[in-house]
């Protein structure tokens, strides 16, 4: 079994920061694109920023400037540094990878953590 364990949510003010941290453990040959997502309420799932294995990256353009994804291979670790928090970041952010197991690339989501961004 793969999972995926997240950490590093919770309550901040307007203008403050926050780390999120994911890793994946398990029977993992590889580990292709990992990212964040996120799920405000009574709102659709949406990207926030996506890193592949070479660390090419991709920012929704509401968090560019102020969000910073990165990885750790090593650790099969995804890290999404939020700055500049507004009210709207406010969601639950899920992690989310494309694991390789057995020479198949199954897609696999955290269990999401709470991000509170007062006003």
């Amino acid at each position: 079994q793969v999972q995926l364990l997240e950490s590093g949510g919770g309550l901040v003010q307007a203008g403050g920061s926050l780390r999120l941290s994911c890793a994946a453990s398990g029977v993992i040959s590889s580990v292709n694109d990992m990212g964040w997502y996120r799920q405000a309420p009574g709102k659709q799932r949406e990207l926030v920023a996506r890193i592949t294995s070479i660390g090419s990256t991709k920012y929704v353009d509401s968090v560019k400037g102020r969000f910073t994804i990165s990885r750790d291979n090593a650790k099969k670790s995804v890290y999404l540094q939020m700055g500049s928090l507004k009210p709207e970041d406010t969601a639950v952010y899920y992690c989310y990878a494309e694991v390789v197991r057995d020479r198949f690339q199954y897609a696999y989501w955290g269990q999401g953590t709470q991000v509170t961004v007062s006003s």
